[in-house]
């Protein structure tokens, strides 16, 4: 019988996982390395996930969640089928960014950060995406999205939900 973490298939991820750890075995210095690749394997970084790399890497398990949660790419939560990643940065917060942030949290009923329950979308702010002229910007699953209004972020959205 397999054991499901958050719907993940544990028996089918642990091996990739302890294919990862014996490779950076016990070296400390390749957390940040093997927390990218472990995300990889399994989507996001659930608990047990961090307990194994910590005990891998012969690392406290404060350690892993220190480094997960200062970096913004790690994610302690399933992300959703469409990911958007919403430019908070200056030229983006200027140009109208945060009534975006209020119309997607509406309409997509969530809360940024989170995942909606069918697990179609997920939102997060960033700090720059690096397209400042396009700003106010967004990406959905890496894809550029610029020159945004509230209703035209949701407009994309939707486009891109029906293709």
């Amino acid at each position: 019988m397999s054991v499901m973490i958050e719907n993940l298939n544990w028996e089918e991820i642990n091996p990739q996982l302890d294919a990862l750890l014996e490779e950076y075995h016990g070296d400390k210095s390749a957390l940040i390395e093997v927390l990218h690749k472990a995300q990889e394997i399994v989507g996001y970084l659930p608990e047990p996930v961090q307990e194994k790399i910590a005990d891998g890497l012969n690392v406290s398990l404060s350690d892993v969640c220190s480094v997960i949660s200062f970096y913004s790419h790690f994610s302690t939560k399933p992300k959703g089928k469409y990911h958007i990643a919403l430019c908070l940065g200056t030229a983006c917060y200027v140009k109208g960014a945060p009534d975006i942030v209020d119309r997607l949290e509406k309409e997509l009923k969530l809360k940024s950060g989170d995942t909606t329950d069918d697990g179609l979308f997920s939102l997060e702010m960033v700090r720059c995406l690096g397209a400042c002229g396009l700003g106010p910007v967004m990406t959905i699953n890496g894809e550029v999205y610029g020159l945004l209004s509230p209703d035209k972020a949701v407009t994309t959205l939707k486009e891109i939900t029906k293709a």
